[in-house]
């Protein structure tokens, strides 16, 4: 089949990689713009751009999918069917009615729990033991289109969104070309999706990573693990910002040292990691990262700050309390508070493919 491949990320690279080395043609691809990264704010392309440059693949990169050109060029490549692979953008009706065998998805769940832009991010944080990859028939919804293929992955307990989300990648090229040869051959029929059974994974932002030491332990810790490296969790201690990078659940109560003491109050402070009470359990932390400084050790940190039992790490820099957003919703109660909107966070003009 003649191949248009969108996709953005280095979650979608193992997909570009499957379909160039498998019996189709990839006509052309299309990416979101370079954009300025770093404090230099020098402009970077887009991982899948590089591939597409490095194989010479005929490439466009639109601001606006709606740009008439857009479907213009798309026309002239005259693709049998669109992969689809965390593109970041929103398909007009157009394009998904141009190729005649439809667009298909790659998306790092298994449908329809998680729908929506994180949902590598939210399955960590929400403590699944298991995830996977949906291949599936794009409609005009969000992740909403019928299940062709999917297969599960295992989620390892020290997983962080960057190494599952590896994982998925690769299991995702794999499975792209899976379905593309069932829908040739027939073995492979679109299956609706069960509505009801819907939960989302909104877009994430900066305050999605701050802790609230009142959850427990195994939430906190599995929160550290979805939003590592971005937006990264993050805390105050006596005013000052301070990144949590890594932690490791201490398996005895607050009550091993001595009187139950509040959330967020460091109650041991050892040559190696610190540990800090939470809501249920303890927490022992072994990396952070200082405001404007880099990441280092627990070892590195208390050598360099006096670190003693009795202090509290806070959810704000003057203290207050703060309840950020945790378990998802389904899909039917969110839209019970917001009619045709995603409220908590803003997937209806963020989407990702």
């Amino acid at each position: 089949m003649r191949i248009v491949f969108m996709g953005t990320p280095e979650f979608a690279v193992p997909s570009l990689n499957a379909l160039l080395h498998s019996p189709h043609q990839v006509v052309g691809v299309v990416t979101q713009p370079d954009r300025p990264k770093g404090r230099g704010q020098a402009m970077v392309a887009p991982p899948v751009k590089r591939v597409a440059q490095a194989q010479g693949l005929p490439l466009l990169q639109p601001e606006r999918m709606k740009d008439p050109e857009v479907l213009r060029q798309l026309e002239q490549w005259r693709p049998d069917l669109i992969a689809v692979a965390a593109f970041g953008r929103i398909l007009p009706q157009a394009i998904l009615q141009l190729p005649p065998r439809g667009c298909v998805n790659v998306h790092a769940s298994l449908l329809p729990r998680y729908r929506g832009a994180a949902p590598i991010q939210w399955a960590l944080i929400n403590g699944e033991q298991e995830t996977g990859v949906t291949t599936m028939l794009m409609d005009q919804g969000m992740d909403t289109g019928d299940i062709l293929l999917q297969q599960v992955v295992p989620i390892a307990p020290t997983d962080t969104a960057v190494e599952l989300s590896h994982r998925l990648a690769q299991v995702g090229g794999d499975l792209l070309i899976q379905t593309l040869e069932g829908l040739e051959t027939g073995t492979v029929v679109p299956k609706p999706q069960d509505h009801e059974q819907a939960t989302l994974a909104p877009l994430l932002t900066k305050e999605d990573g701050r802790l609230d030491w009142s959850h427990s332990a195994i939430a906190i810790a599995n929160r550290i693990r979805g939003l590592s490296p971005w937006p990264g969790c993050f805390t105050f201690l006596d005013g000052q910002r301070l990144m949590i990078w890594n932690v490791r659940i201490v398996p005895e109560s607050a009550s091993a040292h001595g009187e139950p003491a509040a959330p967020g109050t460091i109650v041991h402070v050892g040559k190696a990691e610190f540990t800090v009470t939470t809501g249920d359990g303890l927490l022992a932390v072994t990396e952070v990262q200082p405001a404007n400084r880099k990441r280092m050790s627990a070892a590195e940190f208390v050598a360099g700050h006096r670190l003693i039992p009795g202090m509290h790490f806070r959810s704000t820099p003057f203290g207050g309390s703060f309840h950020g957003r945790s378990l998802i919703q389904s899909e039917g109660e969110q839209n019970h508070k917001k009619q045709g909107k995603i409220s908590s966070g803003g997937e209806s003009t963020h989407r990702r493919e």
